[in-house]
């Protein structure tokens, strides 16, 4: 066999088998490695080069090192899972930076982090004042995360004491001017709903490269000609709009009325209704 139709074949086994054990290790050998699990990237890419380059030597060993590496890191694993002490010693555990505002110096120089780096770091979650942060720790696989101090904290409905439904996932409905079946069952829609919504912003199927269903069932599309503009969805304004305009009609009938009883009533439910646009007007503003 001629050397470069070997090495070509030797390639082509090498990443089958390279691909074959990274699918083993899992995601997390990809997403967050550790300094174990990094040596072990670097090891099995250098043995997956020998199976395809070392002719004079016996191929098939580098795939026996190859297992063995992946062996010994699934047991890694498999320790980790079960223990803290391992994972401490694996991964080490994460160092607090910053407490109650105050840089604690001695761990950053445990961690071989300047000043300035900690500042970048804090800078990348928008926080540019170290006296803003309660508390800052840096994780095992490098991430520093942060936690403001409440008065710096962002504003949320819970803060105002408001209770907000719980919003499900999008769903994408049309890709690459295709529709998507199965999506649009998930949310109990169909395709004639689709060309329906579709005909009223005044686009074809054909031209949407995606398009996607929120929780309240409004569409939202983006062309493949970026040039031009969509309208968005209005139902929920228009059921604002809707609703206000009740609660006027009430008022008016209220005032146009002159049994006492009858005004009583209109007030009264229009009262309820003002209780509850300002209950539901979050919702639809968003």
């Amino acid at each position: 066999m001629p050397e470069w139709l070997e090495i070509a074949w030797r390639t082509l086994l090498a990443v089958a088998v390279l691909f074959a054990m990274t699918k083993l290790l899992g995601k997390r050998q990809v997403s967050q490695l550790s300094l174990f699990e990094y040596i072990t990237g670097i090891t099995i890419g250098s043995l997956a080069a020998y199976v395809s380059l070392d002719l004079e030597a016996t191929w098939y060993l580098g795939l026996v090192s190859m297992a063995v590496w992946v062996g010994v890191t699934l047991g890694m694993e498999f320790l980790q899972l079960k223990s803290k002490t391992v994972r401490d010693i694996l991964d080490s555990k994460a160092t607090v930076l910053i407490k109650d505002g105050k840089i604690m110096e001695d761990n950053l120089k445990k961690e071989r982090l300047t000043t300035d780096e900690l500042m970048e770091q804090l800078r990348t979650k928008k926080v540019f004042k170290a006296a803003d942060v309660e508390f800052a720790v840096m994780e095992p696989s490098g991430d520093i995360n942060v936690l403001l101090t409440k008065e710096n904290q962002p504003l949320t409905p819970k803060h105002l004491g408001i209770k907000v439904s719980p919003e499900q996932e999008p769903q994408t409905v049309i890709m690459d001017g295709q529709i998507m079946d199965e999506p649009l069952a998930t949310i109990g829609l169909n395709r004639e709903w689709l060309d329906a919504e579709l005909e009223k912003l005044g686009v074809a199927i054909e031209n949407v490269f995606l398009g996607q269903v929120d929780s309240y069932g409004q569409l939202y599309v983006d062309l493949f000609d970026d040039q031009i503009k969509v309208p968005e969805p209005q139902k929920k304004a228009a059921l604002l709009a809707t609703l206000k305009k009740c609660e006027a009609d009430l008022e008016m009938f209220a005032l146009s009325t002159k049994q006492q009883k009858v005004k009583r009533m209109y007030r009264e439910c229009s009262k309820n209704l003002e209780k509850v646009i300002d209950e539901v007007k979050p919702l639809l503003t968003r």
